[in-house]
């Protein structure tokens, strides 16, 4: 291929994309033009982008561009090195997911609609001898969800397929013989569903949150008998203009803006240089398509994992260590965190150690104040929370590099100041008899006691052996029992000065 001249290789891109065309539509197709380029690549984008939102109401205009530029990618699939998934995903049904896969049936190359379908259909169409097909896999929360059952084979495909030469080795039984064969993975891939996909899914995706229609958004009915036409007109352009531009993309090396690099480099680049080579206001549209949905796509759920780190670093706040108990108390307090009840228990000490084992993070003896417990360091936690959180453009702990900060959770994370406000509800957990659980400190008696047991005023759990109530006096709150390792909580919610630490009387 490095021989050929690009006429060349734009003559033969154009015979598979009349072939395809022809394929795709059994009652005839438009032919493309002749001899390249049969418009202004900028106008024939604005077309595409215009048929698009005449049936699908997308949630920002970022998305729209981003959906325009990957159906342009599909016609021009043999010059990329990786091409990127497109997954519309959206908390319930009726929100337009099927929808842009139907419409984009119409504008792409040799469109496979995927529902249901076998590994061996999935894989025999991809390497069919016509060329890598653009597969619309509709309803993929089956594939992954927690229904999901003996599809391996097809999360293979998909998490496998985005690379160029990829392929999947089978055995064929022939007579009594058995041979391998391999099948080309390589494709185009569009997908829809209900709720998130896989990481190794998702990293590779352009991610479009699909949202139901206000009731103030309009769009038109859409019926394939009748804007098929005018779908596969555009598409056999787009096949005409990706044939005439093959040589200029494959050589391309977008320039990509800051922030946008590692994955999410390979997901955008193809599209950038499709927006280069149309020209007009396209490259400056997709520059600010592609860092809009990165910086949203970084707000999806994250793994149970990395949502126990970032709360670690909501809880720790300036301590510099604490203790198991003291961790799970807070992160049992976290607004809509998941800790409270995992899978119908909250986690427990022999959780918190097993999750955080994966991290090379273990328990061990720390001092806090005068008492020796078991817990964790921030010293400990500070490599992973630099490796796997987000960085913010706070100065570090260490002064040389970004502060990292669980941005990605927004409002979903309740400061530490405001725990206080939950423990009458972990007052009542730990201690299902209380007459009287503890709320504000406030409207309590700050030498509050269960039956003659001595109760913290902080999180309303009695003393044991690791972790006994003692008496702190403080300038504004007066003398109060409390667990050692609920001191700085209760500072934080404005009791004042820590004066004196006595023995529990």
């Amino acid at each position: 291929m490095a021989n050929k001249t690009a006429e060349q290789i734009a003559k033969e891109a154009l015979e598979r994309a009349k072939k395809k065309a022809a394929r795709n539509d059994k009652r005839g197709t438009v032919e493309p033009q002749q001899g390249g380029v049969p418009c202004d690549g900028a106008e024939l984008l604005r077309d595409v982008h215009a048929f698009l939102g005449r049936f699908v109401a997308y949630p920002s205009a970022h998305a729209h561009v981003a959906h325009t530029l990957w159906i342009a990618h599909c016609h021009l699939m043999e010059a990329w090195d990786s091409t990127p998934r497109i997954a519309f995903l959206s908390p319930e049904p009726g929100s337009g997911k099927t929808r842009a896969l139907e419409v984009s049936e119409l504008l792409v190359p040799y469109p496979v609609e995927a529902v249901n379908v076998t590994p061996a259909y999935l894989f025999r169409k991809v390497g069919g001898e016509d060329g890598p097909p653009t597969i619309l896999y509709d309803e993929i929360d089956t594939v992954f969800g927690p229904k999901a059952k003996d599809n391996e084979e097809i999360r293979g495909l998909l998490n496998a397929g985005h690379r160029r030469g990829a392929v999947a080795g089978r055995c064929v039984v022939r007579g009594k013989t058995v041979e391998t064969e391999e099948i080309p993975a390589y494709s185009a891939v569009a997908l829809a569903g209900i709720g998130w996909l896989p990481e190794t899914l998702l990293s590779r995706s352009v991610i479009i949150r699909m949202r139901r229609r206000a009731a103030g958004e309009k769009v038109e009915p859409f019926r394939r008998r009748i804007h098929a036409p005018a779908g596969h007109g555009l598409r056999d352009k787009l096949a005409a203009w990706a044939a005439g531009n093959l040589g200029r993309v494959t050589d391309a090396w977008p320039a990509l803006p800051p922030g946008i690099e590692d994955r999410n480099a390979d997901v955008w680049e193809a599209l950038l240089a499709v927006a280069d080579a149309a020209g007009g206001d396209w490259p400056t549209q997709a520059r600010s398509a592609a860092v809009a949905l990165v910086v949203m796509a970084k707000e999806a759920e994250p793994s149970l994992g990395v949502r126990l780190l970032a709360d670690l670093h909501t809880v720790f706040a300036d301590a510099e260590a604490m203790s198991s108990a003291a961790i799970l108390t807070a992160l049992h307090l976290l607004d809509e965190a998941p800790w409270g009840d995992l899978h119908g228990r909250p986690l427990n000490n022999h959780g918190l150690a097993v999750r955080l084992r994966a991290y090379g993070i273990k328990p061990k003896q720390v001092r806090l104040g005068d008492v020796t417990l078991k817990g964790y360091a921030r010293a400990d936690l500070y490599d992973a929370w630099q490796r796997y959180l987000p960085a913010s453009p706070a100065k570090s702990e260490t002064g040389e590099t970004n502060e990292t900060t669980p941005g990605f959770q927004g409002g979903n994370v309740c400061p530490v100041s405001d725990l206080g406000e939950k423990v009458s509800d972990l007052g009542a957990a730990r201690n299902p008899d209380l007459s009287r659980p503890v709320s504000v400190v406030s409207l309590v008696s700050p030498l509050l006691d269960h039956g003659g047991v001595p109760v913290c005023a902080q999180c309303g759990g009695t003393a044991d052996k690791r972790d006994a109530t003692r008496l702190y006096s403080f300038a504004d709150a007066g003398t109060v029992r409390l667990h050692a390792a609920c001191v700085r909580f209760y500072r934080q919610r404005g009791a004042g000065v820590l004066l004196a630490t006595r023995k529990q009387g």
